[in-house]
């Protein structure tokens, strides 16, 4: 079934669907949905290639988190886990190489790295600033 056909069905019943009051923009829970978006563009059930970027359990660092073209008639078999927690530029490179060398799709390349980056950036430890205090002159 062709993509556009799938959007057609799940555009208005989708279970993964998030509908606000007096909010014009539709958000989605889908596991496989980028920047949490009801689009066609980003929804993940609909595209044979998908993959996500979500930030690691117990170590710093993310899990990128793939649809698998071979499994694509079984839902149980068909999302794979990857976590990278060697570093940040590391992190970076992975991704980078994992959707140029598999051609997932490039038009969510940077959409992973800056979600790669902010959850990279949200793990850091907060490092307080120390106070300076002037003199009094008089």
């Amino acid at each position: 079934m062709s993509t556009d056909l799938q959007w057609m069905v799940i555009r208005n019943c989708s279970s993964h669907l998030v509908k606000k009051r007096n909010i014009k923009k539709y958000f989605s829970r889908d596991p496989l949905n980028m920047k949490n978006i009801h689009s066609p563009r980003f929804a993940g059930v609909i595209h044979k290639k998908a993959l996500n970027i979500e930030p690691h359990s117990s170590k710093p660092g993310v899990v990128l988190v793939y649809k698998k073209r071979k499994y694509q008639k079984k839902p149980a078999k068909n999302i794979a886990r990857v976590p990278l927690t060697k570093g940040a530029r590391r992190t970076m490179t992975s991704i980078k190489r994992f959707i140029n060398s598999n051609f997932y799709r490039k038009d969510l390349k940077m959409v992973a790295l800056r979600r790669a980056s902010a959850i990279l950036k949200s793990q850091r430890p907060v490092v307080p600033k120390k106070k300076t205090f002037r003199k009094k002159t008089d």
